[in-house]
């Protein structure tokens, strides 16, 4: 009998379980992949997540791995770039966009050294079930046998189409469609000074610094195009890069492709419903958005300590069980809904309005500003607190009164 069994070894669910097992819990990590291994990811890391491994002592070893840090963004509007850096989250101040190999066997290795138990190559293929609470997985490890193995709570942290928050009928919330098919790969050769974003109508493209001085470039479709694109997408590719950011498809010819693209149009935005008896759910098993804002990876590690502390409340007996889960789903939708109502604006991938129109250009030659917006897409600086009307007002008043000058 484990306190907890985390199906799913990555972002969400190795913090969850070397978080827990620190705090004494005997757990169970499993996953059907082995580590080091690649996945499809964000690989963007904002200052709140690079300030979640270093409270768990991990940064050091992202940095030792050779992933460069960013302390450099630029938003290229078309017309003009806007240029700066969020405001620090933490005494480091900086982002990492390191590749999902390295991070992952990090996050395992932690989960391990605080005295998870892992199985790597394990496939869950049902949970097991004491009338209507979860008690359980059944599965098996690749050639072995099935077995079976309890728990007091079952935690699915196992990813978009997770087979824990199906097999619970965890109730789907504000689900919405696909708006973008997204791919990328990545260049050398290519400069590349930190985090690039360049959106337009019609399409999206972002470049990001990460290990080997590789530049991993996405570009972002609207979901129509899918099929298009997945008909010829190293064609569908370049023309779009070539199209929304004619001065990185030069940098990008006089570097070399290494790998091949990655991709999908399978980009959901709903809530779960993220706990119900003897289960919960975290990372996108918990609640999803398109990657446009980059927000999956630095969401997962802030989810799983939101969800490790409820569980030790509740598994300690200092609260009921239930009660410390119905917390955690209240702080995970109260944390999450301003980005993810962002999100689904910005991923429509529209002209900007004339109120947007009016405060990026209110932004030009206003640093601290600049700054105060890139933290809003970092995490850094609340969303509400810069779309106040009172704070548009203000950056406007501002840029006439410069221009009057």
């Amino acid at each position: 009998m484990y306190d907890a069994i985390v199906v799913g070894a990555r972002c969400a669910g190795s913090p969850t379980a070397m978080l827990l097992a620190r705090r004494g819990f005997r757990v169970l990590l499993l996953d059907r992949a082995g580590f080091p291994s690649d996945t499809l990811s964000t690989h963007y890391i904002h200052q709140p997540g690079v300030a979640a491994l270093r409270r768990w002592g991990l940064l050091d070893r992202v940095v030792a791995s050779g992933c460069p840090p960013a302390r450099h963004w630029t938003f290229d509007l078309g017309p003009f770039a806007l240029t700066g850096f969020p405001p620090a989250a933490d005494p480091g101040g900086v982002d990492y966009c390191p590749r999902r190999s390295v991070l992952d066997a990090i996050l395992v290795q932690g989960a391990v050294e605080a005295g998870a138990e892992l199985r790597e190559h394990f496939s869950v293929q049902e949970l097991v079930w004491d009338g209507d609470r979860v008690v359980g997985v059944r599965g098996r490890s690749s050639g072995g046998p099935t077995v079976t193995e309890r728990a007091r709570i079952v935690v699915g942290a196992d990813g978009l189409r997770s087979l824990v928050g199906r097999s619970v009928q965890a109730p789907l919330l504000d689900r919405r469609s696909s708006l973008t098919c997204s791919y990328y790969s990545y260049w050398s050769g290519v400069p590349c000074g930190g985090l690039e974003l360049h959106p337009r109508a019609g399409g999206a493209v972002i470049a990001m610094l990460t290990h080997e001085q590789q530049v991993c470039v996405a570009v972002q479709w609207p979901v129509a195009e899918a099929a298009a694109v997945r008909a010829d997408v190293e064609g569908s590719f370049l023309r779009a890069v070539e199209r929304h950011t004619p001065e990185l498809a030069e940098r990008m010819r006089a570097g070399r492709r290494e790998e091949h693209f990655a991709g999908t149009a399978d980009l959901p935005f709903f809530y779960r419903q993220p706990y119900g008896p003897g289960w919960a759910l975290v990372g996108d098993a918990s609640y999803h958005q398109d990657p446009g804002t980059g927000q999956g990876i630095s969401d997962a590690f802030r989810d799983a300590e939101l969800l490790a502390e409820a569980l030790d409340a509740g598994l300690s007996g200092r609260v009921p069980l239930e009660t410390a889960l119905r917390a955690y789903a209240q702080r995970r939708d109260t944390a999450s809904r301003p980005m993810y109502e962002l999100t689904y604006k910005l991923c429509q991938l529209q002209p900007p309005s004339a109120e947007d129109q009016a405060l990026f250009g209110a932004l030009i030659g206003n640093q601290d500003d600049t700054n105060h917006f890139f933290g809003v897409l970092s995490g850094t600086v609340p969303v509400a607190t810069f779309f106040a009307p009172e704070n548009i007002g203000r950056i406007i008043e501002a840029a006439t009164s410069r221009a009057a000058v």
